[in-house]
């Protein structure tokens, strides 16, 4: 577990209220929504070792440049400690990297991130069976925290009123409010424009309950 995981990322109040909500709509709208957050879609191994890189490399050049400046007063102990100050920032901010989310996600790079919260909606999506509703009704909202994305999957029976332009939309909507760590009220949000893109004559009527209405969090990879 990550220093700075917890055991759920919405208080109990908050998450019936989502539920609520999302049994609301389903009946209005005939639609089966599932709600999903996850802490991280991936363990990115990279990101330390690129941190422990640009540590060592801005230290080591800083120390390289000053060495040259101070070159007669170099003894072997003032070579060591060059040495030691230059492991140590690389390890620091490692360390940082483990300690804080929002530093770490300086050394992810944006496709890479996208990429992996992708598939990992798209891994949710086919174990939860979101493609054996009845009508191919089914809508994952799934909010990646770490990386601060979200991601909009819908059944081949809900794409004409939830097209690839609309979903941008409300994605677009969520995330600035995932960037002030505001996670119910980017739910929220996702709830009420689904509310609105959904009432069509075409969305269809409410039948079973096919899905689980609960908000599924996960701690991820």
């Amino acid at each position: 577990m990550k220093p700075w995981a917890m055991k759920s990322s919405l208080p109990g109040n908050v998450s019936d209220h989502l539920q609520h909500r999302i049994s609301k709509i389903e009946t209005m709208t005939g639609s089966e929504i599932i709600l999903s957050t996850v802490r991280r879609s991936d363990s990115y191994p990279e990101i330390p070792w690129k941190a422990f890189a640009i540590g060592v490399s801005v230290t080591g050049f800083a120390v390289f440049i000053a060495d040259i400046l101070l070159m007669k007063w170099i003894t072997q102990g003032i070579i060591l400690l060059s040495f030691v100050t230059t492991l140590a920032s690389g390890l620091l901010l490692v360390l940082l990297t483990m300690l804080l989310p929002g530093f770490a996600r300086l050394f992810l790079m944006k496709g890479r991130a996208e990429c992996e919260v992708r598939q990992y909606a798209e891994s949710l999506f086919l174990s939860k069976e979101m493609f054996l509703t009845r009508e191919r009704k089914g809508i994952l909202v799934l909010v990646s925290i770490f990386e601060q994305k979200v991601v909009l999957l819908v059944d081949v029976g809900i794409r004409p009123l939830l097209a690839a332009p609309v979903m941008k939309e409300i994605i677009d909507r969520m995330t600035p409010l995932l960037a002030r760590k505001d996670l119910p009220g980017a739910l929220e949000i996702a709830l009420d424009e689904l509310s609105l893109r959904l009432k069509s004559p075409t969305a269809g009527k409410a039948g079973l309950n096919e899905l689980p209405d609960e908000i599924i969090e996960n701690q991820g990879i």
